[in-house]
């Protein structure tokens, strides 16, 4: 960890919604003047979309083989690591980004980048306040790898796994063209990976969010609409509360129809899922970034 240079995971599974959190990061960075280095979890992706397809197809015909986007064989692990310890020491690094599609690709229309590439590696913007990462694996603890330990603020966004799967049907169908049998085959190829990578990160977290849909999601195959946030709960698990001075009389007033299930866990009205993200970081950051003005205040004079 470094409190002159701190780093934010923001970690999660696919279609788990980080991207939810990252907005409210990014409202929270716009109204403190924060400057972030940002990087993406789809980049440090070991292969660029022709050669997963190619190596997917090699790993059908390995016995006992799970290979899959949530294991570390098509993951740069040790970069993603390695990025993390190189920020925490003197604020500097590399990022790429993994283009999803075309809109994406404009930007690089002059280098000829088609979807499922990646952009060149680029150096970091110089002085910026601290790194946010988010992903699939941004808090990874195993055998030689341990990137929880460089990372400040750990936050998991964690849906039960129903509406998981759920949004990732709807997504996959609807926005990807896939048919639902290859949708299944995906959760069902990857599930390994899952509980090895995925679910473990959740015991390092500092932070998790949690979805829980309302209504009845108990075959999430058949289930033809996603639950809303108004159909919904948002669990806040807090790991050690303490450490961050989270005020819960302040959550309760100011979320109205929250309440208190533990000592270290407030449940809200998922409609307020932002919100309450953004009551919860900010004065996290502020603190974060007093810190850290105290250590280059000396430099800067």
């Amino acid at each position: 960890m470094s409190k002159k240079h701190p780093i934010i995971a923001v970690t999660g599974s696919s279609g788990a919604g980080t991207s939810t959190v990252k907005v409210a990061f990014e409202h929270v960075f716009l109204r403190e003047g924060i400057k972030a280095a940002v990087i993406e979890g789809d980049s440090y992706h070991r292969y660029n979309r022709v050669d997963m397809k190619a190596a997917m197809e090699r790993s059908k015909g390995v016995k006992g083989s799970h290979f899959s986007h949530f294991g570390e064989e098509a993951n740069l692990f040790d970069e993603l690591e390695d990025a993390y310890r190189r920020y925490g020491e003197d604020g500097t690094g590399q990022w790429r980004l993994y283009l999803h599609n075309q809109e994406e690709c404009e930007p690089f229309a002059d280098q000829g980048l088609e979807p499922g590439q990646f952009t060149p590696w680029q150096d970091l913007e110089p002085d910026t306040d601290l790194m946010f990462y988010e992903g699939l694996h941004g808090c990874v603890v195993g055998e030689g790898i341990d990137m929880a330990r460089y990372v400040d603020l750990k936050i998991g966004v964690v849906p039960v796994v129903n509406l998981e799967w759920i949004q990732k049907i709807h997504r996959d169908t609807n926005i990807r063209g896939y048919s639902e049998e290859a949708v299944i085959d995906t959760i069902l190829r990857r599930m390994h990976d899952y509980v090895h990578y995925i679910i473990p990160q959740f015991q390092h977290t500092d932070i998790n969010f949690q979805r829980v849909p309302v209504v009845d999601t108990s075959d999430p195959i058949i289930a033809r609409d996603i639950p809303t946030p108004d159909e919904s709960l948002v669990v806040i698990r807090f790991k050690d509360p303490a450490k961050f001075n989270v005020d819960f009389p302040y959550l309760l007033q100011m979320l109205n129809g929250s309440w208190m299930s533990r000592r270290n866990s407030i449940v809200v009205p998922g409609g307020k899922m932002g919100l309450a993200m953004e009551l919860i970081l900010a004065p996290i950051l502020q603190g974060m970034l007093k810190e850290r003005r105290k250590l280059i205040k000396p430099v800067a004079a």
